[in-house]
Formats: structure tokens, C-alpha cells, sequence
């Protein structure tokens, strides 16, 4: 993950380009000075230090020094050390402080591009040479990494390699200085072989491997299989581009697992496209003809992926239940535009809507999705964090519409967030997320990856505000019959009311609803007297957000509207002044300790 610091206003807006350009960037700001961010913090050293610690990159828009000085109790090892960048506040320059070799460099000329300034590189070898040997293209592999560093040396002392490129294409190399005769050997291939001290091996991404396995088959044994016709045909892992097999195994965790243990995309196709190679499967089978519509998956897969002109150095080769092929592209083969992706539906809860209040997960999410589904509302109090992203707007009652949207984006292969005000899970879409899924069943859902991501929630939100109400035992009730048969609603009120909860009321009051709430009240005051405290919280989190207090006995349907939370304290609930502050809470049964 990469993290955009921002410091002050001055600096927001070069922090925002930069967030909005870095695929998958957060921007962090300095709570107090910088409010509209992912996420806020109060201590700027130590926000620093906790995300060096984590590995994750720092583009800094503020001084280098302050970087510094923050990291530097933290240096120990360059090699696994994360990238740290420090950005002028108006963009003009970009300076990699750490990690040069292992993305800094590149990260900062992707940022002077978006800002317009000058990437200051000092690293010698991209100073000297132009490039970088431990920091190659996408998809690319270094064989043996400890050669890095005297192959380079040699460079910059004025020598010359021998280069040889035995699979791939190797243009970006092109600036180095060779010689047919030259030491050190810089040798580009696809197979796995002993190097000498002064070999330097570079693997570029030209194998597909196609894969296939019957449902549920045990990860290792796919794995295993793997490894053994690695080794049997001298063929390099690092030179693997992608896992792909037909979008039926889309998520199927042996297919998945192997993917992450190589390090590469996993990557589908459907039947109908893998039909497409039959005329240049070694292997077809009937039988696989008339199970899934093409006859071959791991051979049809592997030649898909690696393209026209791609043969098969590894024919369909099986285990008990499993199959590989593997096919070599006679070009570098860029995983991102093989097939499809296995979609993800995250199920977003931002909060009841101030950025502040937005988890990192939630907008770590966000950042990495390609789709947002939401009300329009919602999705607009994501401001410059929904940049760049299409968007899939529906209105406030649609709610099946919105859910089922995002279901059919993921299931293309997108990566999708639905976003919903307040927590996903509580009066939001997970729930119906899940029970589309249940009833419909459709293929493409249910290969797609779910997750269910928390936000603060109303309640929560409400209680904070003002005080602890909700500090002892509560409920949640929705007062909207449109759902829920109000015979029912009405039992669990007159329950509530028999056990004295704290009772939180969503959804009090609409155009059309106008005296549930007037009958809840009514209901609560079998259990609990007319003074009893009650909170209205409108638009919280929000510039119109408004928080007032008066008792059960006062409350009528005109105090609420869709946008209002209304939370009724117990018999046990208090209000109290403190200076210029009123607060209500409920005493959980420390008096005893007190006293």
C-alpha cells in the first residue's frame, strides 16, 4: 500500500493529485490541519514510524528532513526497507529517499509526471546507466539477486557486459553498454540454470501456466505438480506471467493459492474463448468437451494467455487431480489484459459520512476498486476518494437494484465496492447482498470474492456525540414497516420496553410513515417514565449535522425525519451539565465500586 501524508492545507492539493493518480494510494492527513483524507492522525512522528514499520510506502508532501527524522531510529536493512518519498508542496520536486532500488526511483518519476516536477534520482546506476538492473518492468524476475551488485559495479567502473537474451523482449536494457566479449554476462532467459559469480539472470514474464483440477482439490497437490514439471523441463518460476485455467475455477482455492505462492496474477477464461484453441491443442478431450464446452483446459488456457504465436514447451501434463500445461510467448506477456480476473465485491460501511470516521479498510477498498455502487448521496461524500472510478448510481429506495449491480460487476471480474452510510451490516446491503446470492445463485456471483467491510454506525456515531447512552444494554429498532410487518416491530417494542433497554429507533419517521414513532413512544412509556432522556441526531458527520436532546414525553413525529436517528435512554439513563455541555449516559453498575 502506498501512503500520501499530508501535513497542511498548503499541501492538500498536491497531495490529492498524487493520491488520486498512484493506483491504490490513501492520503493521510494531520488531524487538526487537514480534514478532508481517508484517514487522520494526531502524532506525525509516530504515524510515520507505525507505517514505515509496516512496510508500507511514504510519499511524503512536506519537508525531507521531517521524513528523515522519523525513520531514521528504523533503518536497518536496505533490502527490505519500504519506499520513502518527500514531495515539495507545490510538486516541483520529488526526491526518493529510501529504497531506490526497490520502487522508490519509480515511484518517483510516476509522481514528477503527475505533478509536473523533477524526480531528483541519486542512486548511481540510474544516474549512470538510466536503469536500474534490481528494479526491472512489471512482471520481470531477477534469478539471482546477490549479482546485482558487482554486475553493477563492474558497470560504473567503466566495464562492459555480454548480454544474451534467450527469451523475451529485452528493449528496456537497451542503454547498457556490451560488448560481444564483455564480463559480467547479463543472460535474459526462461530457464532455471546455474550461474557463476559474474551472472547476472533475468527472467522475463513469457510462460503461461494453464492449469486444471477437479472441485476442491487439495492446494498441494497442485502445487507439488507445479514444482515438479518446473524442475523436470529446467523451466524458472520467476519467468511465470500468470496462473490461468476456464472462469468455472475462478475460486477454486487450489488455483488461487498457487497464484499467490508464485507471486503472479490468476487469470479465466471462458469455455467458448478455450474452444477457440482447439486446433492447436496437443491433448483435447471429449469428455472435457462435453463437461465444460471446450476441450482442453490447461493447454487451451496456457495458449490463450501466452497469445498467437505461442507454442507449448509443457504438454497437459496430470497428477491424481490436477493438470498443468505450460506455453511460451515469444514476447513478454502482460497478465493484466490475459482473460479476466476473479471479481471482489467489498461491501463498504463509510461511516455516516465525515472521512474522519472512515475505517482504513474501508478506504483501502475503495482506493483499489474500479467500480463504485451506490446511492448518489453516499458515493458524493466520498469526494476525491471517488475519483477515476466509474460510477453506478441508483436511487435511495432501490436498494435490490444497487446490490444485484454490484453483483453482476463482480461477477464480470471487476472489482467492485458497494458503498453504504453508516455500518454495512446493520440496516444496510450486506444482508441483502448475501441473500441475492442465497436465492439467485447465479455461476458468476458465486465465483467472485466477498467481503463485508464495518463502518462506525449511526448508533455509535449518535451515542458518541452525546456521551454514553448506550453504555449498558440496548436494542435497535427499525420503525419502517415496508420490510417488516409493524405486528412485529410492535412486539419487539413492547419486549424492549419490558426489559428496560436503551432503545436506538432507525428510520423513525418518512412522508408517507407518520405515526410509528408516536406509537413506539407511546409503547416505551409502558416501561419507563415521561422524563426519560432522548437524543435526536440529524445528518451526522456532516456540515448540517445537528445533536439535540428533550425527554420521551416531549417527542412527537414532527422532532424526526429519514436523516434523524432517535435513541431512547432506560429508566436508567441520566442527563447532566458540564460546563457549557449537556450529555446523557447510562450507568453500567460501578456505583457500588464507586462508593
Amino acid at each position: 500500500m502506498t501512503v500520501v501524508l499530508c501535513l497542511t492545507p498548503a499541501a492538500l492539493p498536491t497531495a490529492r493529485l498524487i493520491r488520486n493518480g498512484v493506483p491504490g494510494a490513501q492520503l493521510h492527513g494531520l488531524a487538526g490541519r487537514v480534514e478532508d483524507a481517508d484517514e487522520l492522525f494526531a502524532d506525525t512522528m509516530a504515524h510515520m514510524r507505525e507505517l514505515f514499520a509496516q512496510g508500507k510506502r511514504i510519499i511524503g508532501v512536506c519537508a525531507a528532513g521531517i521524513l528523515v527524522r522519523a525513520v531514521a531510529p528504523l533503518l536497518a536493512d536496505k533490502q527490505s526497507e519500504p519506499a520513502v518519498l518527500a514531495v515539495a508542496v507545490d510538486g516541483s520536486a520529488v526526491v526518493p529517499l529510501l529504497g531506490g532500488h526497490h520502487g522508490a526511483n519509480q515511484l518517483a518519476r510516476q509522481v514528477a509526471m503527475l505533478t509536473g516536477g523533477q524526480a531528483a534520482i541519486t542512486t548511481a546506476g540510474d544516474v549512470a546507466l538510466g536503469l536500474a538492473l534490481d528494479e526491472p518492468p512489471a512482471g520481470w524476475r531477477v534469478g539471482n539477486p546477490a549479482a546485482i551488485k558487482p554486475v553493477t559495479a563492474a558497470l560504473l567502473a567503466g566495464g562492459r557486459v555480454r548480454l544474451e537474451v534467450e527469451a523475451g523482449n529485452a528493449e528496456w536494457l537497451d542503454g547498457l553498454p556490451t560488448a560481444e566479449d564483455g564480463q559480467p554476462l547479463v543472460r535474459v532467459t526462461d530457464h532455471a540454470v546455474a550461474t557463476d559469480e559474474d551472472e547476472l539472470l533475468l527472467h522475463p514474464p513469457v510462460l503461461a501456466l494453464g492449469v486444471g483440477c477437479e472441485r476442491d482439490c487439495d492446494p498441494a497437490e497442485l502445487a507439488g505438480l507445479v514444482d515438479e514439471v518446473l524442475a523436470a523441463n529446467s523451466l524458472a518460476a520467476g519467468a511465470i506471467a500468470c496462473v490461468v485455467s476456464v472462469d468455472l475455477k475462478a475460486c477454486e482455492p487450489a488455483v488461487l493459492q498457487l497464484a499467490q505462492r508464485l507471486g503472479v496474477p490468476a487469470r479465466f477464461f471462458t469455455p467458448a474463448r478455450l474452444a477457440d484453441e482447439a486446433p492447436r491443442l496437443a491433448n483435447p478431450s471429449e469428455v472435457v468437451a462435453r463437461e465444460i464446452g471446450c476441450p482442453g483446459v490447461s493447454e487451451g488456457a496456457a495458449l490463450a494467455a501466452a497469445g498467437p504465436q505461442a507454442i507449448l514447451v509443457v504438454e497437459k501434463t496430470k497428477s491424481k487431480r490436477a493438470t498443468l500445461a505450460i506455453a511460451r510467448s515469444p514476447d513478454c506477456i502482460d497478465a493484466g489484459a490475459v482473460g479476466r480476473g476473479r471479481g471482489r465485491l467489498s461491501v463498504v460501511g463509510i461511516g455516516p459520512g465525515w472521512a474522519g470516521w472512515r475505517a482504513p479498510e474501508a478506504s483501502a477498498a475503495i482506493a483499489a476498486a474500479t467500480d463504485l455502487v451506490g446511492y448518489g448521496l453516499y458515493l458524493d461524500l466520498l469526494g476525491d476518494a471517488a475519483l477515476g472510478k466509474a460510477r453506478h448510481e441508483s436511487d435511495l429506495g432501490a436498494e435490490a437494484d444497487r446490490a444485484r449491480m454490484a453483483l453482476e460487476l463482480a461477477g464480470r471480474g471487476k472489482d467492485v465496492a458497494l458503498i453504504c452510510s453508516g455500518d454495512a451490516g446493520i440496516y444496510a446491503l450486506a444482508t441483502l447482498v448475501f441473500e441475492l446470492l442465497d436465492r439467485e445463485r447465479h455461476a458468476d456471483w458465486m465465483r467472485a470474492e466477498i467481503q463485508v467491510i464495518p463502518g462506525i454506525s449511526a448508533l455509535q456515531a449518535a451515542a458518541a456525540r452525546a456521551g454514553a447512552p448506550v453504555n449498558h444494554d440496548f436494542c435497535t429498532i427499525s420503525l419502517s414497516d415496508l420490510l417488516t410487518p409493524w405486528e412485529t416491530i410492535e412486539k419487539r417494542l413492547q419486549a424492549a420496553a419490558a426489559a428496560d433497554f436503551v432503545v436506538c429507533f432507525y428510520n423513525p419517521v418518512s412522508k408517507r410513515r407518520r405515526d410509528q414513532l408516536a406509537r413506539a413512544r407511546d409503547i416505551l412509556l409502558s416501561g419507563r417514565g415521561p422524563e426519560t432522556p432522548v437524543i435526536l441526531a440529524r445528518q451526522l458527520g456532516r456540515p448540517e449535522e445537528s445533536i439535540r436532546i428533550i425527554t420521551l414525553g416531549e417527542l412527537t413525529p414532527d422532532h424526526a425525519d429519514m436523516l434523524t436517528l432517535v435513541l431512547v435512554g432506560s429508566s436508567e439513563t441520566r442527563r447532566m451539565r458540564a460546563g457549557s455541555r449537556e450529555w446523557v449516559y447510562t450507568p453500567r453498575g460501578y456505583a457500588k465500586k464507586l462508593s
